[in-house]
C-alpha cells in the first residue's frame, strides 16, 4: 500500500488545495492520501488554521473523499500541536507534534531558524543550548498524553538547522540521553513514529526525522514507523519513501 499521511494544503501552510492534492495522489499511483493541516494554536496564527476555517476543512476532506471513492482512500487527520488548546476530535487520525518551547511565557518556534533557537538560549537558558534541546526533548516525552495522538510527528524537529552541525552537536551525552529519555517514554504509548521526510525535500536536511542513530535505538526497541512526507505542495508527497521503506518496523498499511 502506497500512502502519505502528513499532508498540508492551503487550509494551513500549504500551497495546494486539497482536490489538487487528491488527483496529484491519484496521479502517483498512491492508495491513500491523509491530510493533516496544522491544528489551531493561539501562540502562533502564521501558519496554522483559522479557527473558523476547521468545519470548511472537515467539510471538504469528506467531499473529497465520497468523490474519490475507488479511485484512492482520502482520510481527514490532523497534525495536532501540543498547544493546542482544548479537546479535538472528529478526525479519522492526527498527528502529535511539538513546535515550539515556552519558556517564561514566550514562545520560541523550534522550526524556523537556527538564530531564533541560539538566542532562545542565550535569553532562556542561560547561553546552554542542550539545555534547550532537553527542554524540547522532555515536552515531545508527553506529546502523545497530551494530544491523545496516533502517530509521533517528526520527532527530532530540532535538528531541522543542524544540517551542518554548527548549531548542536547531536552525538553529545546530553542531546542523546535527553533524546533517548523522551523515546522510551515514547515507546510506552506503543505509537508509530514518523519517518519524516519534508525537511529533505525542502532542502534543510540530508536524512529524515528521527535521525538514523535515533532511528536504530528504536528499531532496537521494536518500535513502528509511519513513512511521512510532510508534504507543503504536491511534489513533495510520498517524497523518497524508497530510501527508508524498507527498513525494521516500517508499516505497510495504515490502521487506527
Amino acid at each position: 500500500m502506497i500512502f502519505d499521511l502528513h499532508v498540508h494544503t492551503v487550509f494551513s501552510d500549504g500551497k495546494n488545495t486539497p482536490e489538487e492534492t487528491v488527483l496529484a495522489a491519484i496521479g502517483k499511483g498512491m492508495d491513500v492520501v491523509g491530510f493533516s493541516d496544522h491544528s489551531f494554536t493561539p501562540c502562533d496564527l502564521s501558519y496554522c488554521m483559522k479557527k473558523e476555517d476547521v468545519p470548511r476543512y472537515k467539510a471538504e476532506i469528506r467531499r473529497l473523499k465520497e468523490k474519490y471513492a475507488g479511485q484512492i482512500t482520502v482520510l481527514l487527520g490532523l497534525e495536532q500541536d501540543y498547544d493546542t488548546p482544548g479537546r479535538v476530535c472528529g478526525y479519522d487520525y492526527k498527528i502529535g507534534s511539538v513546535h515550539y518551547l515556552t519558556p517564561e511565557n514566550a514562545v520560541v518556534p523550534v522550526d524556523e531558524s537556527a538564530v531564533i533557537l541560539r538566542n532562545a538560549a542565550d535569553t532562556y537558558y542561560a547561553g546552554d543550548i542542550y539545555a534547550l534541546a532537553e527542554a524540547y526533548f522532555d515536552k515531545v516525552s508527553r506529546v502523545i498524553e497530551k494530544t491523545r495522538a496516533d502517530i509521533i510527528g517528526h520527532f527530532d524537529l530540532i535538528r531541522k538547522f543542524n544540517k551542518d552541525g554548527s548549531l548542536l552537536d547531536e552525538r553529545c551525552p546530553r542531546y542523546r540521553d535527553a533524546a533517548v529519555n523522551a523515546l522510551d517514554r515514547l515507546l510506552e504509548t506503543k505509537k508509530p513514529f514518523e519517518i519524516n521526510t519534508g525537511a529533505i525535500s525542502r532542502g534543510y536536511q540530508n536524512e529524515a526525522y528521527p535521525s538514523p542513530m535515533l532511528v536504530d535505538y528504536l528499531t532496537e526497541k521494536g518500535a513502528s514507523f509511519v513513512l511521512s512526507g510532510d508534504s507543503h505542495r504536491t511534489d513533495g508527497l510520498c517524497f523518497l519513501f524508497e530510501r527508508y521503506r524498507n527498513l525494521p518496523g516500517v508499516l505497510t498499511e495504515w490502521k487506527k
